[in-house]
């Protein structure tokens, strides 16, 4: 408990030798500890006592200097730093660098922030040395943070109070197996300062114009490696084109309609490691390996940022493996108008298959 209590204190003494020019920013310090749920019988035996850990975070202001920020109520963004402490040594530490934004509701008293970023477990999984780590199988992975706290800021001289909840994913999204992932629910208790006391006045003004855009026509390229279930099978990269049409129904969002194609690697050498594995089956070890789908989804803008959620069917899919329906949730920030990146996760469900990076194109 005192090392925790030594990062929050040094964190607020950083914060407080900030110059005054800069202006508009926050920090906040929070002390964490809960629970990581048993969400899969696999890693029951890695949940030997309650994780704790600090989550450290630089935020800036917005006051409606630009539309956006006064159609979000005005948001924060910015960086966040995690540590974790397992309490399991199979299971390793985290270490995590996010990118954040920051939402507003009940008169600013009530903040909802996600964060999307990268993790270093300590320990993950090894076949000789670590075997019992059916969590993580690599040092380096994808990991979010969703944290909703009542927050009062400058409550006396800059500094405030935060206690909420907060949930950290931690996935290496299927690029090597073993990959059962933790979810761990905590509560949070934290201190927070604004480095610029004197605040500009918050600019209420929306563009009155009803905003409307034509139909939008999107090409999309995805790759990037996974890997099998089956713990050695060896990872192999995949690719998806998608193509899609979009209409704006407002300034925030927009509906998508589209269709893709599959050439997941991966999924080839599976159909024959099952052939002969389970050859009293009677598996087709020819049978075609490509699939190709249909989906619906939405696109919330947020500046230059976008968060997508899409929502598929397979129309093509003769080794039918993983079910029929697949879900697509990720980032998107434009380049320009017409030029985007993506990263993206794809699951069946709860099952992660793949984390996709995109290069797209709207027209």
């Amino acid at each position: 408990m005192r090392v925790y209590f030594n990062l929050l204190l040094l964190f607020s003494c950083i914060a407080f030798s900030q110059t005054a020019k800069e202006k508009q920013y926050f920090v906040d310090a929070n002390y964490f500890y809960g629970n990581i749920l048993p969400h899969n019988n696999a890693i029951k035996h890695l949940i030997t006592a309650h994780p704790e850990g600090v989550l450290l975070s630089v935020s800036r202001k917005t006051f409606g200097d630009k539309a956006w920020q006064a159609e979000y109520n005005f948001p924060d963004y910015g960086l966040s730093f995690q540590y974790q402490h397992n309490k399991n040594e199979a299971l390793g530490n985290m270490y995590g660098v996010y990118g954040h934004y920051s939402f507003y509701f009940l008169k600013r008293n009530l903040q909802f922030r996600v964060g999307q970023g990268i993790a270093y477990n300590t320990n993950p999984y090894d076949k000789e040395n670590n075997f019992r780590n059916f969590a993580y199988s690599t040092h380096l992975m994808p990991s979010t943070y969703f944290m909703l706290n009542y927050n009062r800021q400058q409550i006396w001289k800059g500094l405030g109070l935060q206690a909420g909840l907060l949930l950290v994913h931690h996935s290496n999204a299927n690029i090597k197996a073993p990959n059962t992932s933790t979810n761990t629910l905590a509560f949070n208790l934290g201190l927070n300062y604004n480095l610029e006391q004197q605040e500009p006045e918050y600019q209420h003004t929306k563009d009155s114009v009803r905003f409307t855009q034509p139909l939008k026509y999107n090409v999309v390229f995805r790759s990037g490696v996974n890997e099998s279930d089956v713990i050695g099978s060896g990872q192999y990269p995949f690719y998806v084109l998608s193509a899609y049409v979009d209409k704006r129904i407002g300034r925030k969002s927009a509906l998508q309609l589209g269709g893709e194609i599959f050439w997941s690697k991966f999924q080839e050498e599976y159909i024959r490691y099952m052939a002969i594995a389970y050859y009293e089956k009677n598996n087709d070890p020819d049978v075609d390996y490509r699939r190709a789908g249909v989906f619906v989804g939405h696109e919330l803008f947020v500046n230059k940022l976008s968060f997508e959620a899409q929502l598929g069917a397979y129309v093509y899919n003769p080794a039918k493996i993983n079910g029929s329906l697949y879900q697509r949730i990720g980032l998107k920030y434009y380049l320009s108008d017409k030029i985007f990146g993506a990263l993206s996760l794809k699951t069946h469900a709860a099952k992660a298959e793949a984390l996709e990076f995109g290069l797209g194109i709207r027209l």
